[in-house]
C-alpha cells in the first residue's frame, strides 16, 4: 500500500467536525490504497517545516487547508532536493487555486476527484526566493486578504472579507513609483496597484485573463495606474469582464522574468497568495520554477495546461 502524508490545517474555512473529516479522509485514502499519516498545522510556517521535514517515503502529499497552506507546502516542496507530488484538498475559505483546477464545496467529493485526477507540472514563481502558487500583489486595499479578523472569516466566510474591506475604502488611493525591467526593457510609472499572476482567477473574481496556462513558463503583470477612487471605480465594469490587459489605465506584460523596484521610502508588505509577505528591501525579481508536480482533477485540465506538458 501507498502511503500518502495529509497536511491540514484544522482553522482553515469552517469544517464544524475535524474528526470527521479526518476519518472520512482516512477511509477514502485507504479505498484507493493508500496509507494515510496525518501532520496538524498550529502557527503561521507550520506546513512549510513539515514538508521540509517529511521522510521520502511518501507517494502524495494532500494538503488540506486554504491557498495560504498551500502557499507553505508549495514553499517547504521548493527547499527540498527531491520534491513530492503534491495535491490540494480545498477547506479554506477563499480557496482560488481549487475553484479554478475544478473543485468543489465538498471534501469528500474533492477528494475523490484529486485521487482520480491526472499529475501536471505546475509552473511556480518566485517573489526573490519566496514562492507563490497564483499571485503576487502590491497597493492599495491588498491587506484585506490578510488583515481581516480570522473570526470574521469563520463566521462570515467570504463575506467578512467584504465587511473587512468597507473599513479600509475610505483610506486615500496612495500610488507607488517604480522602475521595472522585463526582456532587458526598462520603464517606470505611479502605479496604486501591482499584480502578478498565474492564474485565471484571483480574489474570487474569474476569467481575469484569456487562455492562462499554468504550464508554460510565463506569467501576468497588471499594473494599474488610477490616482484616485473614481477612477478605479469606473475601470470596475471592465475588471469584472476578461479584458483586462486592453482597459485603459492598466498597464500589462506577459513574461517569465521581471525586475521591480519600489523608490518610495516606506518598506511594504506584499501579498503572496492571500498571505502577508515582509519584506526589507526595495528590489523585487519575479521568475519561475518549473520543477514541481501536483495530481489535479481532469476537470478543467484541458483549459489551463498545455498539452505538451501533459505527463
Amino acid at each position: 500500500m501507498k502511503k500518502c502524508a495529509v497536511i491540514y490545517n484544522p482553522k482553515s474555512g469552517k469544517l464544524k467536525n475535524m474528526k470527521e473529516f479526518l476519518k472520512v479522509t482516512e477511509k477514502i485514502l485507504n479505498q484507493y490504497s493508500y496509507g494515510a499519516e496525518f501532520f496538524k498545522t498550529s502557527k503561521v510556517g507550520d506546513a512549510t517545516n513539515i514538508i521540509v521535514n517529511l521522510n521520502d517515503i511518501y507517494s502524495l502529499v494532500i494538503i488540506a487547508g486554504g491557498d495560504g497552506t498551500l502557499n507553505e507546502a508549495v514553499t517547504g516542496n521548493v527547499m527540498r532536493e527531491k520534491k513530492f507530488l503534491l495535491a490540494s484538498l480545498p477547506i479554506g475559505t477563499t480557496n482560488d487555486v481549487a475553484t479554478m483546477y475544478g473543485y468543489t464545496k465538498n471534501y469528500k467529493k474533492d477528494l475523490e476527484l484529486l485521487l482520480n485526477g491526472t499529475i501536471r507540472n505546475v509552473d511556480i514563481c518566485l517573489l526573490n526566493s519566496k514562492p507563490f502558487i497564483y499571485v503576487a500583489c502590491l497597493g492599495n486595499y491588498v491587506d484585506v486578504s490578510y488583515a481581516t479578523p480570522r473570526k470574521w472569516k469563520e463566521r462570515f466566510g467570504r463575506i467578512g472579507y467584504l465587511l473587512y474591506g468597507v473599513k479600509r475604502i475610505f483610506r486615500k488611493l496612495k500610488q507607488y513609483s517604480i522602475e521595472y525591467e522585463i526582456d532587458g526593457k526598462k520603464y517606470q510609472g505611479n502605479f496604486s496597484f501591482l499584480f502578478i499572476t498565474n492564474s485565471s482567477r484571483v480574489a474570487g473574481l474569474e476569467h481575469l485573463y484569456k487562455n492562462v496556462k499554468l504550464n508554460d513558463n510565463m506569467f501576468e503583470v497588471a499594473f494599474c495606474e488610477a490616482k484616485r477612487k473614481r477612477e478605479l471605480i469606473k475601470m470596475v465594469p471592465a475588471i469584472l469582464s476578461p479584458v483586462v490587459k486592453k482597459i485603459p489605465g492598466i498597464v500589462y506584460h506577459r513574461t517569465d522574468n521581471l525586475i521591480v523596484k519600489l523608490n518610495n521610502s516606506i518598506k511594504e508588505s506584499w501579498c503572496l497568495d492571500g498571505e502577508e509577505y515582509c519584506m526589507n528591501d526595495n528590489i523585487f525579481h519575479f521568475h519561475i520554477q518549473n520543477n514541481m508536480q501536483m495530481l489535479i482533477p481532469k476537470k478543467n485540465v484541458q483549459k489551463l495546461f498545455k498539452e505538451e506538458f501533459e505527463t
